[in-house]
């Protein structure tokens, strides 16, 4: 039986545990080299496909590989391009059909959010149009949490440590020096339009008195005034306030408050910092003096501290698609299912891509408690098994020893150059 080749990309904002799932799917497709011929990876994601720059994994050792399974950030590079409909980028995605078919891959293995899921699924539908059989299984990828059906998006409980984590770590630093010196400290974590990653830090709250004293979620619109008196209450109770704000706040008429009128890649606006215009509001208003940091690529990049849990379910989430795409699944995403919370039990379901696709999960109304600045109860017991579980990386010389690969670059076989839009 003639064996097919396969190809595995990397999409978007990167995460601590992106390469886990990379580790899946390559050891699994090692495992049944019987079925499956070469995986080539896509050299920064979608871009690498489109431009024929791939790589040869078969090239990189066993050590390496599983070396993977530890290591932050895309191994293989990864892009923030998007291909919208298959009407106004009919080229792009023939040109992806164009390099399979170069050099016989027959599975695609899409890693990464809601716009890469969509991609996924049309490429799906235009191999089918052009009478090329490509399997498609899209992998999950966010730390934002916010895909659909899954019960929750590798990379997040590795971020939602991190940050539980840091604010409890800088409130007890505040807390020591409040007396006579910064009474405010201000946390900014990423979610553009759901809160799941601010509404993590409310796990380091344990006890009355607990940092994050207030939380900002991009579900609930600032309240300037009632903001500020819990401020003013927090100071007058514990001598000082910290708090976490996601990027994604809006106002009371529904505005971005850190818009910098800029857009990505994908079409996104791009926010400027939410956190010194946090700072000024309540240095103007109260007179306090604050500290504030932006947790940024730090979050995302925290292989150091990452979830146990979001390791293995990464890694099972690059497995089950490969053992998908071998037993005749296409279109389809593996996703992760909630069997029980005490204890804490998973599997591995899955869903259409077509309906996983441009579909955002925010925070349901019962997570957040009444007043708008924490968490609830329900959302405590969502949370708290994903953030399980230490996977420490292997240290050299004190510092985390992470994997580089070869990325050996396999040969063109297509003569014509493609040009990517802007």
């Amino acid at each position: 039986m003639e064996k097919f080749n396969a190809l595995y990309a990397q999409s978007g904002g990167v995460t601590a545990v992106i390469n886990a799932s990379a580790c899946g799917v390559i050891e699994t497709c090692r495992e049944y080299k019987d079925k499956i011929g070469t995986l080539y990876a896509a050299r920064n994601g979608i871009i690498g496909a489109l431009t024929e720059d791939l790589i040869d994994t078969s090239l990189e050792t066993k050590e390496d590989i599983a070396a993977l399974k530890h290591t932050p950030a895309g191994a293989f590079g990864s892009c923030r391009y998007k291909l919208s409909s298959i009407e106004k980028h009919r080229k792009q995605y023939e040109r992806l059909v164009e390099v399979f078919s170069a050099h016989n891959i027959r599975y695609f293995f899409y890693n990464g959010g809601g716009d890469s899921q969509d991609t996924a699924h049309k490429v799906s539908l235009i191999s089918q149009e052009l009478g090329y059989p490509i399997t498609c299984i899209g992998i999950p990828k966010t730390v934002d949490n916010d895909l659909p059906f899954t019960d929750n998006s590798p990379g997040f409980g590795s971020v939602a440590k991190y940050v539980a984590v840091s604010i409890r770590e800088a409130g007890m630093d505040v807390a020591s020096m409040s007396r006579t010196s910064t009474k405010v400290f201000i946390l900014e974590v990423m979610g553009r339009h759901a809160g799941w990653i601010a509404a993590a830090s409310g796990l380091a709250a344990e006890q009355e008195g607990d940092s994050p004293h207030i939380i900002l979620f991009p579900e609930i619109p600032l309240n300037t005034e009632r903001f500020l008196a819990r401020v003013k209450t927090c100071v007058e109770r514990y001598d000082y306030c910290s708090i976490v704000v996601s990027e994604g706040v809006k106002n009371e008429q529904g505005e971005f408050i850190s818009e910098s009128g800029l857009v990505d890649a994908f079409g996104h606006k791009q926010l400027g910092g939410v956190a010194p215009i946090i700072a000024k509001i309540i240095k103007e208003s109260l007179g306090y003096k604050y500290h504030w940091a932006l947790a940024d690529y730090l979050q995302r990049s925290a292989r150091h501290i990452a979830s146990a849990t979001d390791v293995e379910q990464a890694y099972a989430l690059g497995k089950s698609a490969v053992l998908m795409a071998l037993n005749g699944k296409n279109a389809v995403m593996p996703i992760i299912v909630r069997d029980s919370n005490h204890p804490y039990r998973w599997s591995i379901g899955e869903a259409n891509l077509e309906k996983v696709a441009n579909v955002e999960m925010k925070m349901p109304n019962h997570y957040i408690s009444e007043d708008g600045f924490n968490i609830t109860s329900q959302c405590r017991d969502y949370l708290l098994p994903l953030i399980q579980g230490e996977a420490y990386p292997p240290y050299r010389n004190g510092l985390p020893n992470y994997v580089r690969l070869k990325n050996a670059a396999v040969q063109k076989k297509i003569e014509t150059a493609f040009e990517l839009t802007k």
